[in-house]
């Protein structure tokens, strides 16, 4: 793989960013993408591993020491090949996936893991900007037809599967445009919304159907759907928040970070302020705002607010300060807990971790945030005595995770079987639910993940349908 001895020659080097004073003025990517030359050295580092564990690393198991080889050899185009073989979207991994892959990598060990993540997004862009990804429509039709709820990544790439396998493929949205979370739950700065549209011009040129403000449940019953369609498949992700409950929560500059960040996408794209934000304007503008939660969605709250002009951003975290670095003797090959700085990160914001918010102060409006310390013994939290304090706040958004599918209609008409978690029941192997006709993918199966763990259910549930429908499938799990 590579240059047997390119690891020892070449040092990581991956991509950069534009610097922040410059990034804050827009909503545009900011990274700078590295020219072939420099890509083909990065390549050259892929080690000629005993066992590569970035494929473990890897949730759609990307067979990564093959195309980076590829690459090494300059023959890009049967790169591009080879990364669809197991990905639907690579130009979505390769900006907005945390890289498990090279985490796992064997030159990780030292710190110095291929660029995995970058030269992906190098094969599939070079990929469209050459032309070579084109419709794949299939050569006969079969007469069946699936109904795909819900258009994130893991129903687009169970559509794109179904219907490359002959099946007539219908996706519902209920937003006002596709891509679920791709499109409304991540910012423009990480992911350009033009690159979920060229994928939809060449998803319906393969016969996907897109149906959006459209909501099952609601405006078209689940029975609807049952009588018109051969099979079912759920894909409407995790969208119910995890509350709060604290004394204050209901006042009105109290809001989820999901709603913030739509509002934000949806002005980008053009949509003015009343179809932006029908509930009312959520702006950072000259405000303090406290973003609970220390994950990703959390950090695209700081990264937006500062953009859009906060006077100041506080980040908070229940969990104690992770390590700057991980013991790689107990973690490695596996996901380490460690101290992560995102781009938005270091745009500007405080950060504080092992807090928990106790109320919310102000009476019409928001305007501070009591917290208290706390210490984690044992896995239990404590209390730290005599150390509340109180932060500043006009806005807070609430970052912290998601608790599962919503039930009300579209879960409650299928009457589909939950499991303990409160996610839709259904099993890996044939992500069959309850209901014989309905099967179930992504995010609303497993509970919140990665972008690229539901691409890996789309892709597996398409099989499984496919199989259901025909009694044999030749589509990849």
């Amino acid at each position: 793989m590579g240059k047997a001895t390119g690891f020892l020659e070449i040092d990581r080097k991956d991509r950069s960013y534009d610097a922040p004073q410059e990034r804050l003025k827009h909503y545009r990517e900011f990274v700078i993408p590295h020219d072939d030359t420099t890509l083909k050295g990065q390549a050259a580092r892929c080690m000629n591993c005993g066992i590569p564990y970035c494929h473990n690393g890897c949730p759609v198991n990307n067979q990564i020491p093959d195309w980076n080889h590829l690459v090494y050899e300059n023959d890009w185009r049967t790169a591009l090949d080879n990364l669809h073989s197991t990905n639907n979207f690579p130009e979505f991994t390769g900006r907005i996936c945390p890289a498990p892959c090279e985490a796992a990598c064997t030159l990780n060990l030292v710190d110095q893991p291929v660029t995995i993540k970058s030269i992906e997004c190098a094969i599939v862009d070079k990929g469209w900007k050459e032309g070579w990804i084109e419709p794949q429509a299939p050569a006969q039709k079969t007469g069946k037809s699936v109904a795909v709820v819900g258009s994130g990544p893991a129903g687009l790439a169970c559509a794109q599967q179904l219907a490359r396998a002959g099946h007539s493929v219908t996706v519902f949205e209920k937003s006002d445009r596709v891509g679920g979370l791709l499109r409304y739950g991540i910012p423009d700065f990480k992911l350009e919304k033009h690159l979920i549209n060229r994928r939809l011009v060449q998803m319906m040129a393969e016969g996907v159907e897109f149906r959006t403000s459209v909501e099952v449940g609601v405006t078209v019953s689940v029975a609807s759907l049952l009588e018109n369609f051969d099979k079912v498949v759920l894909a409407g992700g995790a969208e119910d928040p995890r509350p709060i409950g604290i004394p204050g929560f209901e006042l009105p500059g109290v809001r989820y970070a999901m709603e913030f960040l739509t509002q934000q996408n949806k002005r980008v794209a053009g949509d003015d302020e009343i179809r932006a934000a029908p509930r009312g304007s959520l702006l950072a503008t000259g405000k303090h705002v406290v973003v609970i939660g220390g994950g990703d969605t959390g950090s695209d709250c700081v990264g937006t607010s500062n953009r859009q002009g906060a006077l100041s951003v506080t980040q908070l975290e229940i969990m104690p300060r992770p390590p700057e670095k991980e013991d790689k003797a107990l973690t490695w090959p596996n996901w380490p807990l460690k101290l992560r700085t995102s781009s938005s990160h270091e745009e500007g914001v405080e950060r504080e971790f092992a807090v928990l918010t106790k109320r919310v102060l102000g009476e019409n409006d928001v305007t501070g945030l009591e917290c208290v310390r706390v210490e984690w013994k044992n896995g239990k939290m404590e209390e730290v005595p005599d150390s509340t304090f109180v932060i500043p706040a006009d806005l807070i958004f609430l970052a912290m995770g998601f608790v599962g599918p919503r039930k009300a209609g579209l879960l409650e008409q299928a009457g589909v079987e939950l499991d303990a978690r409160g996610n839709v029941k259904a099993n890996t192997t044939d992500y069959h639910t309850s209901h014989e006709r309905i099967f179930s993918c992504g995010d609303m199966r497993r509970g919140q993940s990665l972008v690229v763990w539901a691409i890996r259910e789309g892709r597996q549930c398409a099989r499984a349908v496919d199989e259901a429908l025909m009694g044999v499938t030749e589509l990849p799990r």
